[in-house]
C-alpha cells in the first residue's frame, strides 16, 4: 500500500481531533478525503506528511513508518497544504530551485523546468511569486510538491479560492498526476471529487463513517435512494404513501411520482404489486442514484447525531 494508517488518533487538550480511524489507499488510486469543517481531514494529513505526530496509531508511507522514519517518509511524499506557504519575493525558477535542493535532487536545473511545463507555469516562470494570481499560486506549491518526484501525493483543499476555470485547471492537472502517483486530497467542491476520484473516505468528528467507491456509495443498501415512476392513470398520494418502502411522495404530475425509498428493490417490487391490485399501468420506472452530496450530508449528519 502507499498509504496505510492504522488505529490514528490525535487528542488536543480533551477534544480527540481524529478518533482510532484506519483505511489505506492503494498505489495509483485517486482518493477523495472528505469531512465537515473540523472534522479532523486536515489533522490526519499533516500525522501522514509527518508534520504532526500522532498520539496512538501508525501511518505509513510505502511501507516507512512515518514516526520512526520521517526523513525517509517525507522522500516519498509530495504535500501541498491548505495554506500553501510561498516565498512571495522569490522567482519561480528560483524558488523551485531552492526546494529541490533542500530534497537533494540530482540535476536540479532539469528537474525545475521539467515541474514547471508538467503543471503549466511556463507563461509565468519569470515572474516573481508574489506577482501571480492565485491560480499560478497554486501550480507553484503542486510544482514545490513534485520536484523531488515523489511517489504519493497529499493535497489539502487544492482549489481554494479559485475561479471555476482555474478548477478545472488543477482538476485535470490533479487526473494527469494521477496516472503516475498515488494521490489523495481534501475538497469541499463535491462535484469535483466526483469528477476525479473513484474512492472516497469520509470522517465526522474524527471518525472514519464511510470509506468505498463512489457507486457503492451511492447505492448503499442502508441510505435513501429516488426512484421515479409515471402511471398511465393519475393517482391518489395515499396509494403510494401506505407502501412501506416508500419514504416520502413528491407529485410532479397528476400521473409522475417522485418517492424517495428506505429500500429500491422492495419499493419496485411494491409498486409492481400495487399497479397490478388496482390495475394500473406503469408507463416508466427509474431509479436515481444519490449524489455524493447526498451521500455526504446523510453521513455526516447521522454521526453528528450520535
Amino acid at each position: 500500500m502507499s498509504i496505510e494508517v492504522k488505529g490514528l488518533t490525535k487528542i488536543y487538550g480533551e477534544q480527540k481531533a481524529v478518533n482510532d480511524i484506519s483505511f489505506a489507499v492503494g498505489k495509483g488510486e485517486i482518493v477523495g478525503f472528505l469531512g465537515p469543517n473540523g472534522a479532523g481531514k486536515s489533522t490526519t494529513m499533516k500525522i501522514i506528511t509527518g508534520y504532526l505526530a500522532a498520539d496512538a496509531g501508525q501511518a505509513t508511507v510505502c511501507g516507512i513508518d512515518v514516526k520512526e522514519r520521517p526523513l525517509d517518509a517525507k522522500a516519498k511524499i509530495g504535500y501541498l497544504p491548505e495554506a500553501n506557504p510561498l516565498y512571495f519575493d522569490m522567482y519561480v525558477r528560483e524558488y523551485l530551485d531552492f526546494i529541490a535542493e533542500l530534497h537533494q535532487v540530482a540535476d536540479r536545473k532539469q528537474q525545475v523546468e521539467k515541474v514547471i511545463e508538467t503543471v503549466g507555469l511556463t507563461p509565468e516562470s519569470k515572474k516573481k511569486i508574489g506577482q501571480l494570481s492565485k491560480g499560478y499560486k497554486q501550480r507553484v506549491g503542486l510544482a514545490a510538491a513534485l520536484i523531488h518526484d515523489p511517489e504519493v501525493l497529499v493535497l489539502d483543499e487544492p482549489t481554494t479560492g479559485l475561479d471555476p476555470n482555474q478548477i478545472l485547471e488543477i482538476r485535470e492537472l490533479i487526473k494527469k498526476l494521477g496516472n503516475e502517483k498515488t494521490v489523495i486530497f481534501s475538497s469541499h467542491i463535491l462535484q469535483e471529487v466526483e469528477a476525479i476520484c473513484d474512492r472516497v473516505v469520509i470522517i465526522n468528528r474524527g471518525q472514519l463513517v464511510a470509506d468505498d467507491n463512489l457507486s457503492a456509495l451511492r447505492g448503499r443498501s442502508n441510505s435513501t435512494a429516488k426512484l421515479r415512476v409515471v402511471f398511465k392513470e393519475p393517482l391518489e398520494a395515499a396509494w403510494l404513501e401506505r407502501l412501506s418502502a416508500v419514504q416520502s411522495v413528491n407529485r410532479i404530475t397528476p400521473n409522475e411520482w417522485e418517492l424517495v425509498c428506505s429500500d429500491i428493490q422492495e419499493a419496485n417490487k411494491q409498486l409492481m404489486e400495487l399497479a397490478l391490485q388496482e390495475k394500473l399501468n406503469i408507463v416508466s420506472l427509474q431509479s436515481g442514484e444519490q449524489s455524493l452530496e447526498e451521500v455526504f450530508r446523510s453521513l455526516t449528519s447521522s454521526s453528528t447525531k450520535q
